[in-house]
Order: C-alpha cells, then sequence, then structure tokens
C-alpha cells in the first residue's frame, strides 16, 4: 500500500487542485466586484468556449487518423443543421462505419 502512493504524486494532484480551485473562484470575485464588464473583457469571454472547443477537437483531428478527421467534418456540417445529440449520433455512426471498412 505504501507503493501506491508517492508524497511527490500526492503534492501534485493537491497543488493542481488548490490552483483550479483558486482560478475558478478568483474569476467569480472579479466579475462580481465590477460594476460594468468592459467591451474587451466581456469579447474575451465571449471567445473562451471557442478556444475550449479548439484545444479538444485540434490534436484529435490532427493526430487521429482519416476515419476521425473525416467523421468531425461530418459531424461539424450535422452541427451546423441539427441539434447536439443527432450531431453525436451521426459521427458515432460515421467513425463506426469508416473503422469497419478502412479497418
Amino acid at each position: 500500500m505504501e507503493n501506491l502512493f508517492h508524497m511527490q504524486t500526492l503534492l501534485i494532484i493537491a497543488a493542481g487542485a488548490i490552483a483550479t480551485y483558486l482560478t475558478r473562484i478568483g474569476g467569480y470575485v472579479f466579475i462580481t466586484r465590477m460594476k460594468r464588464i468592459p467591451p474587451r473583457a466581456e469579447a474575451a469571454l465571449n471567445a473562451v468556449p471557442a478556444a475550449v472547443l479548439t484545444t479538444l477537437v485540434a490534436p484529435a483531428a490532427i493526430t487521429g487518423g482519416w476515419d476521425v478527421s473525416i467523421t468531425m467534418a461530418v459531424a461539424f456540417l450535422v452541427g451546423l443543421r441539427l441539434a447536439l445529440l443527432p450531431m453525436l449520433a451521426v459521427g458515432w455512426i460515421v467513425v463506426m462505419l469508416l473503422r469497419h471498412v478502412i479497418g
């Protein structure tokens, strides 16, 4: 059981948890103390979802192979017309078909 947890690993996990908590609560405190959000700050906050999505999708699209890249393109096009759940279903079907056909 001693070899299961290393002190350095536990300290890294604790430091990550504390840093995450402080950044989340710090942003909340900062925004609530402002009387008015400046337009540039509002524009930056509006850009966050697209930036997060890009950081999640880009590595998979680049390193995932043809099946993943094609599936992401199809899911993007379907997502322009349909809601999230149908887009996910179509993406899943396309990637499974491509993996079955391509191998």
